[in-house]
């Protein structure tokens, strides 16, 4: 163990487990940096010289720790500016469609999900039904979690068949787009996406774990297929340290 001293918020490490230092710090990085210590609003990790002084141990027990978060995707790095961390980079949504699961996985978490409500309804509102042109949906309601840490809340809504063609699948781990291509055969052309911010009511708060009236980022999505038919209609409401946006835009010449 260095002589460094211990910063009095680090977590505790067990020098007597038989579970190695750097394993046990490799792991509380995760957490910490997921859960929005040690890194900056941009995303940037403490220097390494920090995390051995927050720690208290030494920067190479500390570069043994974070080497495998880099090379997972957790972290990257970049030269003359530092370590940061992925989920707080911007997310490019240009000309890339992906799911949840499926953005977690390319930067190197764990996607989860919890079904909190699922099934037939007819109880959905007015654009529901307008956007899926359809009277009765079928309505999928998950909390989504990254490395097991809430971000997201979900509603989708899909039409009957395609609903019922989902109900016996694992939906806690489920790559929805790729199982509308691959299983059923679906083609998907794009999606209209919108993009705002909502102030979490108690229910959501009480979900995500967090304190009611805290500003989230929402998104309201359409995916449609090439023929133009409506295949799922999502809301989803996002804690904001884990989650950027950026839209690519031109700006049309002559006019």
């Amino acid at each position: 163990m260095s002589g460094q001293m211990l910063s009095p918020d680090a977590p505790r490490i067990d020098t007597s487990s038989k579970i190695p230092l750097h394993v046990q710090i490799r792991d509380a990085i995760r957490r910490d940096a997921l859960g929005g210590s040690l890194v900056d609003p941009e995303g940037r990790l403490m220097t390494e010289a920090e995390l051995g002084a927050h720690f208290g141990v030494s920067r190479v027990t500390i570069r043994n720790a974070l080497q495998p978060l880099v090379d997972e995707g957790m972290f990257s790095r970049e030269r003359g500016r530092g370590t940061f961390l992925r989920s707080a980079a911007v997310e490019n949504w240009v000309g890339r469609l992906m799911g949840f699961s499926e953005t977690m996985r390319e930067a190197g978490y764990a996607a989860g999900a919890r079904i909190l409500e699922k099934g037939m309804t007819n109880r959905q509102d007015s654009e529901v039904s307008e956007k899926l042109a359809e009277r009765a949906v079928w309505h999928l309601h998950r909390l989504r979690t990254a490395n097991d840490i809430p971000v997201a809340i979900e509603h989708a809504f899909y039409p009957p068949d395609i609903g019922l063609e989902l109900e016996h699948r694992d939906l806690e781990s489920i790559l929805m787009y790729r199982v509308f291509e691959d299983d059923l055969g679906l083609t998907i052309h794009e999606a209209d996406q919108t993009i705002g911010a909502v102030t979490a009511d108690e229910a959501t708060a009480r979900v995500l774990g967090i304190e009611p009236g805290r500003a989230l980022l929402s998104m309201d999505r359409l995916t449609v297929s090439t023929g133009g038919r409506a295949l799922e209609f999502l809301r989803s409401v996002y804690v904001p340290e884990y989650f950027r946006f950026a839209i690519k835009l031109a700006r049309r010449t002559g006019n």
